[in-house]
């Protein structure tokens, strides 16, 4: 019986034609042996599996090769290359720094630098995992990294460049060597399987390659793993997906089309026959956020490339895509990955996945139910300018004087005689106060038109009076009413009753916050000092209604408002617990024996 021998062994590359994924590694390398340029010191960094150390024998190999060819490869027969392929050549030492990572070490290999080689034409140390090498071993190797002798080159390999010494880095040229795509390593594995004589389905191969993540060697050994497990050369997908325990993308696509139809059950059972199947709830999680992401690639035909799948999952990611909304995707995109985020601190697990599913599946109608609202707000913005216009009266007729309505509670119409194309309920200041007494109905309306005549230009006003919102009255008083003393107190408390007024008309909080700010009477002037500029906005934009109000109120006719922008003069109220108990802290100093005598803690 032959001695079996792994695939990442028994097909490992030998030359840089063979080596799969590093085109461009390959490339600068070949030109370097080409034009005669070798650096003295090449790092070569990356994942693992991608070829690093292979790429140092290779190189190792080519540059003492005696018959190189204009391919620049080695020949493969010459003395030096048959000894390199027996492992007795004298020209090329492998070091592996993870077990020999010592100062010792590092001089000891010094100490074979000094010797120039016997045949051949340089001396190749390559060294393996060097970023286990420890500081002081660094340091020794410093001086002859930088200043080696002619004929010694060095080949570093790592896959942590980071834990390198910055003064290491600066002596070697760097390559980085990148994740090999599944494309390519499905290619590389379908090559083997028919040296092997073995029949592999591709999707089968594109399979072991996704589940590799760009690792050519972890491909290799999965490879043997499921050519094992099979009886009869025969390698499926359905076999690999079982040996290599990968959740079947089929089941996102179901669970795709069960939240795009708004099923809760169906998603729900899918995902319990999931986890019946031993799959962790986690990975489906991931996978689902995955599913997502390539439907949402698949929306432009520009990212379509951005699909690391088989062509027969391709075109079942471009069809679920053209069923899938792209709002659908975005929400689903954010609401999965808070899911994902949580997932560990959770204390039961399965829920905490279930209740994510109850929300995507709920999705489809909360964005219905938004894009029907829009519609209707759409049309209700296109409605009310026609109303406004068929609404609105000359500035002179906006509001004609109502006389008293008679005792028995019948209106007059002797006011509208001069105006018979015009309505009986066009004058709208009045409507909102019909259910107060008719009596101050007239003196009412004529001071509240005077007010905005006065503060608003005579081109604004149809245009004011037609925007503003008939249910509320701020500069309204009570027939008769005396107007008080300009005072910091009233102005206070009229201020005060304005932003009860705005609270039920339901003002914005930035208007809330604003109103609730403390105020200064500076004479005429109102000093208020704000958090940003948001809040001095929300001032401006009712500026004409507070003062509109506050002069109703006050004999203050020259009354006028000055915000800024001023956060370290806002008094901020405690929030945070710790805050509060500071504030009650300086009222009543005996909390704090009392917080030391029990040695209690604020409760953050």
């Amino acid at each position: 019986m032959d001695h079996f021998v792994v695939s990442a062994r028994k097909y490992r590359p030998v030359t840089f034609d063979s080596v799969v994924g590093q085109s461009h590694i390959t490339t600068t390398l070949k030109n370097a042996i080409r034009t005669n340029h070798l650096a003295q010191a090449f790092l070569f960094c990356g994942p693992r599996g991608v070829g690093k150390t292979t790429c140092a024998r290779i190189l190792a190999k080519t540059i003492n090769c005696q018959n190189l060819g204009d391919d620049v490869e080695a020949c493969g027969e010459c003395e030096s290359c048959v000894s390199f392929q027996n492992n007795a050549s004298f020209n090329i030492h492998e070091l592996d720094a993870a077990s020999n990572n010592s100062v010792e070490d590092i001089r000891n290999l010094i100490d074979q630098v000094r010797y120039p080689p016997q045949t051949g034409k340089y001396k190749i140390y390559i060294i393996d995992e060097v970023h286990m090498l420890s500081q002081a071993a660094f340091n020794a190797f410093l001086k002859t990294l930088e200043e080696p002798p002619s004929y010694a080159i060095f080949i570093l390999a790592t896959t942590e460049k980071h834990k390198i010494l910055p003064t290491i880095l600066s002596r070697c040229q760097i390559f980085d060597f990148n994740r090999i795509q599944s494309k390519d390593i499905a290619r590389h594995l379908a090559d083997i399987a028919k040296k092997e004589g073995i029949n592999a389905e591709h999707e089968a191969l594109e399979l072991i390659g996704q589940k590799a993540d760009g690792g050519l060697r972890d491909a290799l050994s999965m490879f043997d793993l499921n050519v094992t497990f099979s009886t009869n050369n025969h390698l499926t997908y359905a076999a690999v997906l079982e040996n290599l325990h990968i959740l079947d993308y089929d089941y996102y696509f179901k669970i795709t089309d069960a939240l795009t139809a708004g099923s809760i059950a169906r998603s729900l059972v899918l995902f319990d026959e999931i986890l019946r199947k031993g799959f962790d709830g986690h990975l489906f999680v991931i996978g689902l956020l995955e599913h997502f992401r390539n439907l949402l690639v698949c929306k432009d035909p520009a990212t379509v490339t951005l699909l690391q799948v088989s062509e027969s999952a391709e075109r079942k990611y471009l069809e679920q895509s053209l069923m899938a909304d792209l709002s659908f995707l975005l929400s689903a995109l954010s609401i999965t990955g808070q899911c994902d985020i949580n997932y560990k601190s959770a204390k039961n697990q399965r829920l905490h996945v279930e209740l994510c599913l109850m929300k995507l599946a709920n999705l489809p109608q909360v964005l219905q139910l938004h894009s029907l609202a829009a519609v209707d707000e759409t049309a209700k913005k296109k409605v009310e300018p026609q109303q406004s216009l068929n609404n609105a009266a000359p500035p002179s007729q906006a509001a004609p004087p109502q006389p008293a309505a008679p005792a028995n509670g019948q209106s007059n119409g002797s006011a509208y005689a001069n105006t018979p194309s015009q309505p009986v309920a066009a004058p709208q200041q009045a409507t909102p106060q019909q259910s107060a007494p008719q009596q101050a109905a007239p003196s009412r309306l004529k001071s509240t038109v005077s007010l905005t005549q006065s503060l608003t230009p005579p081109a604004q006003q149809t245009t004011k009076q037609s925007n503003t919102e008939p249910s509320v009255d701020y500069a309204a008083v009570p027939n008769g009413a005396k107007r008080e003393e300009l005072t910091l107190a009233n102005l206070q408390r009229f201020w005060y009753e304005f932003s009860q007024k705005r609270l039920q008309a339901g003002n914005s909080t930035t208007e809330q916050i604003t109103l609730n700010r403390e105020i200064q009477l500076n004479g005429t002037t109102i000093e208020i000092a704000l958090d940003n500029d948001h809040q001095q906005d929300a001032v401006m934009n009712m500026r004409y209604e507070l003062l509109g109000f506050l002069k109703a109120r006050m004999d203050a006719p020259k009354l006028d408002i000055n915000p800024r922008v001023a956060p370290q003069e806002v008094n901020r109220l405690p929030y945070t617990p710790a805050e509060k108990f500071n504030f009650l802290a300086e009222k009543n100093p005996y909390l704090l024996e009392l917080k030391q005598a029990l040695g209690l803690d604020v409760d953050f």
